[in-house]
């Protein structure tokens, strides 16, 4: 299974339920990763897309101990038990999941990739990733050139269990 974030310098991921900061070509870079793919998200996430609508061109999926929550477009899984179990029915490599804080910390044991794009900038922030680079299981293996959008460098990085 992948997943795949933006964070900041000290692994920032996001604010009051917002992305840090939007970058074009992270957002160009994430739509070609999972477009056909499957997505495995938080509650949250989704009702930060626009509308709360689901990700187009995609097979989605919400993660939530909110028992009661449906909406049309998604399939609902109330437990990584029952998550896990469904995600039986694809393939592991087309499995991307993409937040929140929450998600990622339940799901990282499950992950063999990990995509990050690398911020060199420190945000205010209230949600983190864990620091893959502090985690002795997890290693680089791809490190694109820098990139600029304006004055912000960041790098997009493809991490791997060991």
């Amino acid at each position: 299974m992948n997943l795949i974030a933006a964070v900041d310098q000290n692994w920032a991921i996001g604010s009051k339920g917002k992305l840090l900061v939007s970058i074009p070509a992270d957002m160009k870079w994430f739509r070609q990763e999972t477009t056909g793919k499957v997505v495995v998200m938080g509650r949250k996430t989704l009702d930060s897309f626009p509308g709360g609508q689901p990700l187009p061109r995609r097979t989605n999926i919400v993660l939530t101990g909110q028992e009661d929550f449906s909406r049309n477009g998604v399939t609902v899984c109330h437990s990584v038990e029952e998550l896990l179990e469904l995600l039986k029915s694809f393939e592991d490599d087309r499995i991307y999941v993409i937040g929140g804080g929450t998600v990622y910390r339940q799901l990282l044991p499950y992950c063999s990739v990990a995509h990050i794009t690398k911020i060199d900038h420190s945000y205010q922030a209230d949600t983190y990733f864990p620091n893959l680079d502090e985690d002795p299981e997890w290693r680089i293996t791809e490190d694109s050139d820098e990139q600029t959008y304006f004055d912000l460098v960041y790098r997009f990085l493809k991490y791997e269990r060991r």
